[in-house]
C-alpha cells in the first residue's frame, strides 16, 4: 500500500496501490497512521506517488460497494487523514508524480507545498462531473490556494487542468521535468525550510495554518452526514454506476 523511504531527517511516504493508487479504506487507515507516526519519527514528510500516477481519487468501484453505515466510516476515516496532513506538526509536501484528480487532488490541497510533474496529467476537483458536491471544508481549501473566483469556476464545472495551469492558477507551487526530480524537488524543499531558524518557522507556519485547525474543530456531523446523503442520492448513484461502466469496459 506505501513504501517508507528516508532521506536523512525527512521521510517520503510513497504510495503503492497499483494501478492507479485509489483510495479505499485499507489505503486511507494505512496512510493515517504513517503520518501519524512520522509525527514524532521525523521533521518533515514527502507524500509522493507512483511515475505518471499521484493517486486517481477514491476507489469509486470498491466504495460503490459500502452500505451508509460503512460509507459514513469511510468518509469520517478520510477527513481524518486529511486532517493529519492539514494540521501537521511538521512540514509535509506533496511529489505530485502525474495524475491527481479528485481525492488526489484533495490530500495534496492540505499540504504545506506542492510540486507537479510535467507532461500530459490533470489535477483538480471533477466531483460536478461524477455528481458529487464538494464540502465546504474543502472548498475553502481550494479558496486558500486559487482565490475565490478561480476556485469557483473550477468546482462548479468540476475543471481539472494541466501542470502549467496549475501552476499559474496557484493550485501547485512548481514544475519538474520528470519522476525522480518531482521527488528531489519535494525533498529539497523541506531541506530548505527545515534550514530557516526553527522558532520562527514554525511559529509563522502554525499562524499561517490555523483556519485549517480551526476547519476542522468545527467540523459537525451533520456535514459527514451531508456527504453520505449526496453520495447515496440517486442521481449520485446513477452517474456513478456510469462512471465505473466507462472505466470497466476500457479495461
Amino acid at each position: 500500500m506505501i513504501e517508507i523511504i528516508e532521506h536523512g531527517r525527512i521521510r517520503e511516504i510513497r504510495l503503492n496501490r497499483p494501478p492507479v493508487n485509489a483510495l479505499n479504506p485499507e489505503l486511507v487507515g494505512t496512510l493515517a497512521a504513517a503520518l501519524e507516526a512520522a509525527k514524532s519519527e521525523c521533521d518533515a514528510v514527502v507524500l509522493s506517488g507512483r511515475q505518471g500516477m499521484f493517486s486517481a481519487g477514491l476507489d469509486v468501484v470498491e466504495l460503490l460497494q459500502l452500505d451508509r453505515q460503512a460509507m459514513t466510516a469511510f468518509w469520517e476515516s478520510f477527513i481524518k487523514l486529511l486532517e493529519v496532513i492539514a494540521c501537521s506538526p511538521v512540514p509535509v509536501t506533496v511529489a505530485i508524480t502525474g495524475h491527481a484528480p479528485a481525492g488526489g487532488a484533495i490530500v495534496s490541497m492540505m499540504a504545506d507545498y506542492r510540486v507537479m510533474s510535467d507532461g500530459g496529467f490533470k489535477v483538480g476537483l471533477n466531483e460536478t462531473a461524477v455528481g458529487l458536491v464538494v464540502p465546504v471544508l474543502l472548498q475553502n481549501a481550494m479558496v486558500r490556494l486559487v482565490g475565490p473566483r478561480v476556485a469557483e469556476k473550477m468546482l462548479v464545472a468540476g475543471t481539472l487542468v494541466g501542470p502549467q495551469q496549475a501552476l499559474q492558477s496557484g493550485f501547485i507551487d512548481a514544475l519538474e521535468t520528470g519522476y525522480e526530480e518531482t521527488v528531489q524537488h519535494a525533498v529539497q524543499w523541506c531541506e530548505q525550510t527545515l534550514a530557516l531558524p526553527r522558532h520562527a518557522m514554525m511559529g509563522n507556519r502554525a499562524i499561517a495554518r490555523a483556519q485549517f485547525k480551526r476547519d476542522f474543530d468545527t467540523l459537525s456531523n451533520e456535514s459527514v452526514q451531508g456527504f453520505v446523503e449526496n453520495w447515496f442520492a440517486i442521481e449520485t448513484q446513477e452517474v456513478l454506476n456510469s462512471f465505473v461502466a466507462k472505466l470497466k469496459s476500457r479495461k
